[in-house]
């Protein structure tokens, strides 16, 4: 548990990457593996990640992403999406759970959906979000530091990289290797943030 918090307490956003140190393709799919892990509703998996490493590739996210430039020096850039349409896979899901329980998650899935693309926008949101802070935790545990990103054209993003409209961009994430140490930030006390058993006002 110590070493779990230890990778928690030292994750940062990390904006200066060296830029010519490689994450190794091994390391890379690891990461990836673990982050493929995170909990989701249904567990649907609603995540995909498009992993960049071609400089011209970054160069196309670029101006994207608003100019920011540790897009182009980062090792990797991994645009996490988000399936608005995870009903779709349920019936893969679920192919060896008892036929009892089979026929009851996916009557269940398929109501929730046919509700429209808002239910299963909001669902995409919520749970390729957690696939991206897994991401992150999995990577300091390996090693390499990263930057969530939800400043970037969403509208621009999906036809340089041909996403489908069953996707939705949900972040970018700039991984690497520090080149110095992280800006650190201030974070408020959590007495402030915990309340119990119903909502107070805190300052």
């Amino acid at each position: 548990m110590n070493e779990t918090f230890k990778v928690m307490e030292e994750r940062s956003s990390v904006r200066l990457y060296q830029k010519d140190k490689e994450i190794p393709n091994e390391t890379l799919h690891k990461i990836l593996e673990m982050a493929g892990k995170a909990p989701s509703a249904w567990n649907l998996q609603h995540w995909r990640f498009i992993v960049v490493t071609s400089q011209e590739q970054k160069e196309k996210l670029f101006p994207i992403a608003y100019n920011q430039k540790h897009v182009l020096d980062a090792s990797a850039v991994v645009i996490v999406l988000g399936d608005t349409e995870a009903d779709k896979v349920a019936a893969e899901v679920f192919e060896k759970a008892p036929e009892e329980a089979r026929t009851i998650l996916l009557k269940n899935i398929n109501s929730a959906y046919s509700q429209g693309r808002a239910i299963g926008e909001r669902e995409a949101l919520k749970n390729a979000s957690l696939g991206a802070m897994q991401l992150m935790l999995a990577a300091k545990a390996a090693g390499v530091d990263s930057c969530p990103m939800t400043g970037f054209d969403h509208a621009a993003i999906v036809p340089a990289l041909g996403i489908p409209e069953r996707f939705i961009p949900v972040m970018m994430i700039t991984l690497g290797y520090a080149d110095g140490p992280a800006k650190p930030t201030d974070r408020f006390d959590i007495n402030r943030l915990i309340m119990h058993e119903k909502y107070e006002e805190k300052r």
